[in-house]
Formats: C-alpha cells, structure tokens, sequence
C-alpha cells in the first residue's frame, strides 16, 4: 500500500515540492548564519511569517490581501509556462508577454481613457501576438523557442519603456497614478475588499485566475485539443504523421501561453497596485518566477494556484527582515534560494521514481530466488527414495 502512494504522481509531486522548501530554508538560514548569527533565526521567522508579522489581526487581513493581489499575475505567470511545458515547449518569453502586457494595458489606460475591460482584451492579445512570434519561429524557420524569446524579452522591455515615457509623470520615472487618471481602468471589487479589511486593490483579478487555472486543467486534460497539443509536444512527427497540424498546434499553444502571461500583467497593473517605472532596465522577474511556481506546483494548473501564493508569501516576507542587521537585498537573496530550489521538483520526483524501481527489483529478484530454490520434504529425506 506504501508503495502505491508513492508511486501516485500527486503525492511525489507534494513530497518534492516539500523537500525542495525545506531545503531552501535551510540554506537561507545558514547563509543568514554566515553574515550575522544573533538574528537568522528571527529573520528566517520573518520571512516564513510574512503578514503575521503585524500583530492587529485586521492588519494581518490587510496584509493577506496585498499578497494575493501579486499572487494572481504570478498564477497567469506560471500558467504561461506550464501550458507550454506540458506541450513540450519552454516558453521563456512570459517576461517579455507579460511586459508587452504592461504596455498595451496602461498605455490603453492612461492615454486612450478606455475602460478595464478592453485594457485587459488589448493585453492579452499583444501577449499572445508576442507568443504567436515565437511559435512562427519555431515552426517555418526552426528557430528554437528559448533563444527567441530571450532576444524578445529584451527587445520587448525597451519598447515598453519607450511607450510608457507617453504617461509618465514629469517629476519621476513612474506612470500616472491609475486611480487619478482614469477610475474607470480599475478592475472591479466585486466587494471583495471589504473581506480584507477594505484593501481596495483586492478584486476581479483573484477569483479569474483560479477560474483561469481550472480551465486550463480541463482543456490540457479532458479535451480533444488538449490531448492534440501535448501530442505534438511529445512527437511532432508522429502527430503530423497522424493527421495532427503541427506548426499550427505549436503557433497556437505559444499564443495561448503569451496571453496567459499578457492576462497576468493587466491583473496587477489594472488594480493601481503598482506603477510601471520607465527607467526600468532588467525583465521583470514576475515571468521567471512563473517558471519556479510551475514546477514547484508539480506542473499541474491546481497546484501552481498554492505554489504561486507560497512564492508570493516569501517574496513578500523578505521584507520584514530586520535591515539593522542585513542589508537590504538579503531578502532577495533568500527568496531567490527557495525559488531556485524550487526547479528540482523534477529532479526530486525522478529520484523518488528510481528508488522506488530498485527497491521493487530487489523485491522481484528476492521473490523470484524464492521461487526457484527446491523445497524440503516435509519428512527431511531428499532425493530419490
């Protein structure tokens, strides 16, 4: 019995993403004992503690709310790469989809006055434009994937700073408040603030992108097109061989993958949670996290939903460590451990997988020795009588 829930792809998948945790922590906390030891423990708590830290339990409330707000585009982030991945493609461009996101949305915004609802259809479309050119790439000049995006995030982010430039404020790098420019941009409440203690930036974007995850779940697994896609990923040439349309297939789930990361930046942007600062000069580190919350959730849509808040918490955790005692980018660093560690969740499993196979091998060649040795008699003579 031991063995068949070890061997269940959900338990593994739980198990190393525990593992991987656990050993991110450690090492942070041996890192922390290296630089200062009087305050790693506290600072390790604070990072697990996040909004805990605040002992009021409606700032608690407050402070939840403001981490799920960043928790939704992470969610659409590592959906962008866990629907490529299941595909067989590794789209490393969601930073650069989830940039052009960034663009297309406040620029709609805060220079064409629209509302939240085309800000958000004009960022997923431009995510999945940005997608589609990578596939195109892929499929008609067999340009990999990776190296195209690479060069797309880049390019993508100096044209966002360049966009952007149109809405900022004259006296700083950032764009125009959301809020007093143009309310009608604001995603909607839905009365979801009040539950977090009147976080006004709580709203629309939380409960879409868990519908979003669950969509994705169905049509990846319980859907003809879902089983045609991860078809092709796994051998274009016996899909084409069977009648599947490769190139198309392959255009078509980069596109749906840059929409998912081009969705995730109108979720956060269209709250007025943040304002994007022109002077920006590195790819937003929203789309590479989406890759260490895929993996971390075992690549499965429900799991990236736990595994994005837990990357959102320690993230945000960081910041409450005292910085008396480090310096200010030591909660980066600690965050960056665990997202790092995170990666070997496949590794993790495959280890499990391994052992389990030896084990039962010993078992088998046990058993089968068993079989073959001649038994006894049960009067003690042997042989011929």
């Amino acid at each position: 019995m031991k063995k068949n829930i070890l061997k269940n792809s959900g338990v593994q998948s739980l198990l190393a993403s525990l593992v991987c945790v656990i050993l991110g922590l450690l090492i942070g906390y041996i890192v922390l004992l290296f630089i200062n030891p009087d305050g790693a423990g506290e600072a390790i708590t604070d990072v697990m503690k996040n909004f805990l830290t605040y002992s009021k339990p409606e700032t608690q409330v407050k402070y939840l709310g403001n981490t799920l707000v960043k928790t939704a585009p992470l969610l659409m982030c590592s959906l962008s790469i866990l629907f490529a991945y299941k595909v067989g493609l590794f789209n490393i461009g969601a930073a650069g989809q989830y940039c052009i996101g960034v663009a297309l949305s406040l620029y709609a915004a805060l220079a064409w006055g629209w509302s939240w609802l085309p800000c958000m259809l004009l960022a997923m479309l431009g995510g999945a434009l940005l997608g589609a050119i990578s596939g195109l790439l892929k499929s008609y000049c067999n340009v990999n994937e990776v190296i195209s995006g690479i060069m797309l995030n880049w390019i993508v982010l100096y044209l966002t700073n360049m966009l952007l430039t149109q809405v900022k404020e004259d006296t700083s790098p950032y764009t125009f408040v959301l809020s007093h420019k143009n309310a009608s941009a604001i995603l909607p409440s839905l009365g979801l603030g009040s539950l977090f203690n009147g976080n006004q930036y709580v709203g629309l974007a939380l409960p879409l992108s868990i519908v979003i995850a669950i969509l994705v779940w169905v049509v990846l697994e319980k859907t003809r097109i879902g089983y045609e896609l991860r078809a092709t990923g796994n051998n274009k040439n016996a899909a084409k061989y069977c009648g599947m349309a490769e190139k198309r297939n392959i255009i078509m789930t980069l596109a749906i993958s840059g929409m998912l990361a081009g969705l995730g930046a109108a979720m956060l942007y269209l709250t007025g949670y943040e304002q994007w600062q022109c002077s920006t000069s590195s790819v937003p580190g929203m789309g590479f996290n989406g890759i260490a919350a895929a993996f971390l959730g075992g690549l499965n849509p429900i799991g990236a939903i736990l595994a994005s808040f837990f990357i959102q918490h320690i993230t945000a955790g960081g910041a409450y460590v005292d910085k008396s005692m480090y310096c200010a980018q030591i909660s980066d660093l600690i965050s960056s451990i665990i997202i790092y560690l995170c990666g070997f969740v496949l590794f993790m499993k495959y280890a499990m997988n391994t052992a389990i196979a030896k084990r039962e091998e010993k078992a088998a060649l046990k058993e089968k020795e068993r079989a073959q040795t001649p038994e006894v008699s049960d009067n003690g003579k042997g042989g011929d009588q």
